[in-house]
């Protein structure tokens, strides 16, 4: 008797603990709010004179919300630059934002990730890796029309949204 009883509990106690352990596949703990840094902006030689995009108000998901700047004339007869703010693609690991920076005649000459996850070290690891392929294949493709990265299919995934709405703003 006192051997199923023992053996009770400690069927019940490793169920318990499996069930109570939290992985890094648990979901969000942190997002990064910051650009994700110099590495990843490109520089230009085109002055911006577009107004940048001011952020909207936390709502209570936690998410913001933005809008872009649109471009103003330069006093050469063409239009100058505009930074616009796709909208937050709210991933599984957390928010993922885009910001475009343009020149006058439409190419993208910066691109900004200004929101992706990084609640974990293992987010941090793959976004290291995956958000300066993702930036470098949106200036090589002048477009949304670029491969996710492997190993970081749904920050990819986030990212191809976010920009997507920056460049529908960009061409509207």
């Amino acid at each position: 008797m006192r051997r199923i009883v023992l053996w009770l509990l400690s069927t019940v106690s490793a169920v318990v603990l499996l069930f109570g352990y939290h992985t890094s596949t648990s979901g969000p703990a942190a997002t990064a709010q910051a650009p994700v840094g110099a590495s990843l902006a490109t520089t230009s030689s085109t002055t911006t004179s577009g107004g940048t995009g001011g952020t909207g108000g936390t709502g209570g998901t936690g998410s913001t919300g933005s809008t872009g700047g649109t471009g103003s004339t330069d006093g050469r007869g063409g239009t100058a630059g505009s930074t616009v703010t796709g909208d937050v693609a709210q991933t599984r690991w957390g928010p993922v934002q885009v910001q475009l920076t343009t020149d006058g005649s439409g190419t993208i000459t910066d691109v900004e990730v200004v929101q992706y996850p990084a609640g974990n070290r293992e987010d941090e690891q793959i976004n290291s890796y995956a958000l300066p392929v993702l930036v470098q294949e949106t200036l090589d493709a002048q477009s949304a029309d670029i491969d996710m990265v492997s190993g970081a299919t749904v920050t990819s995934d986030g990212y191809l949204q976010s920009l997507q709405s920056a460049l529908d703003q960009v061409s509207a």
